[in-house]
């Protein structure tokens, strides 16, 4: 009896041994790592740059041009402003993670000009949610065309400018 209690503990003890050290041998030791980010200045209004998201929303949504930086870990951030009819404001500075496809909010844009660091704040799954259209768009038409993230900031803000990047590309030539 004492036996196949000791072996009913153990052999799920081996089982997990034996799974880790299956994903370990295809594990080529360059995990991904998410480099640690500064929130960025507050937004003023001179700097947002408008995006359609599409022709139901109630918002109107902008990206704060002084925010958007692409760095090594391979995230674009970004504060995003989502303004409602009546002049409310919803600011929260966030990253999409293109090889992934996820976003992450960091943190959220208070009435007195200060950010509030995100209480939950973990890479999520890019849905095309209404929830989540803004972030879709931003996504497929500026930050990541074709799944692949853009090479500078300046990439980004030009699409922005210009509407998309199809647009950008086709005026660059």
């Amino acid at each position: 009896m004492r036996a196949a209690l000791v072996l009913w503990l153990v052999l799920p003890l081996a089982a997990w041994a034996q799974a880790r050290d299956f994903d370990a041998a295809f594990d080529d030791g360059d995990r991904w790592a998410e480099a640690q980010s500064q929130l960025p200045p507050y937004p003023e209004p001179e700097n947002y740059l408008p995006f359609k998201v599409n022709a139901v929303t109630p918002f109107g949504f902008f990206v704060d041009a002084k925010s958007v930086s692409v760095d090594n870990d391979g995230v674009v951030r970004y504060t995003v402003i989502a303004k409602s009819a009546s002049g409310a404001l919803n600011i929260s500075f966030e990253g999409i993670r293109c090889s992934g496809h996820q976003y992450r909010v960091y943190a959220f844009g208070r009435s007195d000009h200060t950010w509030a660091k995100a209480r939950s704040s973990h890479w999520q799954p890019l849905s095309e949610d209404a929830a989540n259209a803004q972030r879709a768009i931003l996504y497929g038409d500026f930050f990541c065309p074709g799944d692949l993230i853009i090479s500078t900031a300046e990439t980004g803000l030009r699409a922005l400018r210009r509407g998309g990047q199809e647009r950008a590309r086709d005026s660059d030539q």
